[in-house]
């Protein structure tokens, strides 16, 4: 399909072309909308973008995902968008717990780790027991998401009466527990079900009692998934294609330099492309970008409130990571690994040494990617991912300078510092898993939060935005509306929390603010099928939704492109 030629004016611009610009472009091009998306990256997708190195396919920034199943949030909606969407798999085998003194898994069915903790620990059963059914309610009100998927932003005076109730009922099993954070929280927490320092020590990685509770909670409802055939990056790609379909362009290596004003309403952008400079008009822009680069650099100092842009400096985010991305000369299932995601925790270490970023004490996420996508990695080779929660500041930001514009210059110092922590973790694994790892890598590649900061823009590198908490939500950081008319968040700044739901939820509702006022009709059918009132078929058949003929083909990853090759030989 070509890439229509720019116009001068559209209804909607776009920034960002993550899973939370191309929704919300996605959901506006079908509701009939003239939307232009303009990425600074080459490529689409943001943290799901990928790479490939060789024959090989990675994953930027993902270890599973949730809400994708049909019922789901990101299942919902882009099911209004066609039937051709990339699927997601589910899982079986979803976590495992290993320390030097205990192994245990986590799957599909959770009463299985609950009956092998009870026969290991009987004196405790009662309290594992409670600590199980605990987080088989938090798992409920994750199936119910869809419940509270719109903003209140998009709700009429009723509507929003309604929907405190919602909230409140899909909160309430959070309530109990969401005081018990920090390491005296987290053991308080832990000790309000069993006391066996033992049992402890399985959590000894965690920040807080519910990130002990949640994913057992999702693993009731089987709401762990994980990528579709050929990468997540076929998610952004299919959602690429549904926008061009309808004529409107996604162009990329464009960063956006200004938003136009007149009388503090947003009336365009000004974009770069090869060292060129181009004006857009349009009514509305949904800035699914980092909100800090919108406020202080596409936007007059005084556009913004100063409280407003001190409040998001203050906002305290999720971390960034180092991602080791390896190349294996065997299948990963050689070295015994399998679909679950491994988290490796040394017991007995201070409580923040497992997410201080120091890579000889924080915990270690191991994942093989090509064991659950045989696509990623060519015939008898595969893949395997480390992740490391890490920060910015880290030895004086990486070892970097910055140049006069606040771009890092990463040089032999930061290659140097990257490998050295690429050993370590190295040298952990094997010591942890037993195998011998080293022999079978062909190439690795390491990212950096600077390198997360270098390719999505977001603040220090994070991994996904601002973190749910008292004090994020006093502040207000989540926002949509922003204080330039007509200017709209539409990505991870947009609400608390990260992860491609969230983006999906993000860009959903930011489509939806605009057609409140644009297109009555298709706001209506979208809010009415989304609140669970009228059928995917309902809303099909109606005008205000432009048709889509689901002509999407997924193309072939690189190591299916050589085998493909290869047999024709």
């Amino acid at each position: 399909m070509q890439r229509p030629e720019l116009k001068p004016y559209y209804d909607v611009i776009v920034i960002g072309a993550g899973v939370g610009g191309l929704t919300a472009a996605a959901l506006l091009s079908k509701a009939g909308f003239s939307v232009c998306v303009l990425e600074k990256e080459p490529h689409v997708g943001g943290y799901l973008a990928g790479f490939r190195r060789e024959h090989f396919r990675f994953d930027t920034a993902i270890h599973w995902l949730n809400q994708y199943e049909k019922d789901g949030l990101i299942g919902k909606v882009f099911s209004i968008l066609g039937n051709d969407h990339p699927t997601a798999v589910s899982q079986t085998r979803i976590r495992r717990y290993k320390g030097k003194n205990f192994d245990y898994l986590l799957t599909n069915n959770p009463d299985q780790l609950r009956d092998q903790l009870i026969a290991e620990f009987p004196h405790e059963k009662k309290g594992l027991e409670r600590f199980f059914r605990a987080a088989k309610k938090l798992g409920t009100s994750f199936k119910n998401f869809n419940a509270v998927f719109r903003s209140e932003e998009t709700m009429s005076f009723f509507e929003k009466m309604k929907n405190k109730f919602r909230l409140l009922e899909f909160a309430l099993p959070f309530i109990p527990y969401i005081t018990y954070s920090g390491e005296k929280g987290l053991k308080k927490g832990l000790n309000r079900f069993f006391k066996d320092e033992r049992i402890h020590k399985i959590f000894a990685s965690e920040t807080e009692l519910l990130s002990c509770l949640v994913p057992i909670g999702w693993a009731y409802y089987g709401d762990f998934q994980s990528p579709p055939r050929g990468g997540s990056q076929v998610i952004p790609q299919w959602l690429q294609h549904v926008v061009g379909y309808y004529q409107n362009p996604v162009y990329l290596k464009s960063p956006v330099k200004k938003i136009l004003l007149e009388e503090n309403k947003c009336t365009g952008v000004v974009f770069e492309y090869v060292r060129k400079q181009y004006n857009i008009k349009s009514k509305y822009v949904i800035a699914a970008c980092d909100v800090e680069t919108l406020y202080e650099r596409m936007l007059p100092q005084d556009a913004i409130p100063v409280k407003l842009k001190k409040k998001l400096r203050a906002a305290e985010m999720y971390s960034s990571s180092v991602t080791i991305s390896i190349a294996l000369d065997c299948p990963s299932e050689d070295l015994g690994f399998n679909e679950e995601l491994i988290h490796l925790a040394t017991e007995g270490l201070p409580f923040d040494a497992y997410s201080n970023g120091d890579p000889s004490t924080s915990e270690i996420s191991v994942l093989a990617p090509s064991l659950r996508d045989k696509s990623l990695a060519p015939h008898g080779k595969g893949t395997l991912t480390l992740y490391m929660p890490a920060y910015m500041e880290y030895k004086d930001e990486w070892m970097t300078q910055k140049d006069e514009h606040g771009n890092y210059v990463r040089g032999e110092e930061y290659k140097k510092l990257k490998n050295a922590i690429a050993e370590v973790l190295f040298d952990r694994v094997e010591q942890q898993l037993n195998i011998d790892l080293r022999s079978h890598i062909l190439f690795y590649e390491v990212a950096t939060p600077v390198t997360h900061w270098r390719y999505t823009g977001n603040k220090n590198g994070t991994m996904m935005g601002a973190k749910p908490g008292r004090e994020n939500m006093q502040n207000k950081i989540a926002h949509y509306q922003t204080p330039v008319k007509n200017l709209i968040l539409g990505g991870h700044w947009a609400e608390l929390g990260g992860g491609v739901p969230i983006a999906v939820k993000a860009g959903a509702n930011a489509s939806l603010l605009i057609l409140k006022e644009e297109n009555r009709a298709a706001f209506n059918i979208l809010t009415q099928y989304m609140d669970g009132k009228v059928s995917l078929q309902e809303l099909q058949s109606k005008s205000c939704m432009q048709p889509y003929d689901n002509s999407w083909k997924q193309p072939l990853t690189p190591a299916e492109k050589m085998n493909h090759d290869l047999k024709r030989f």
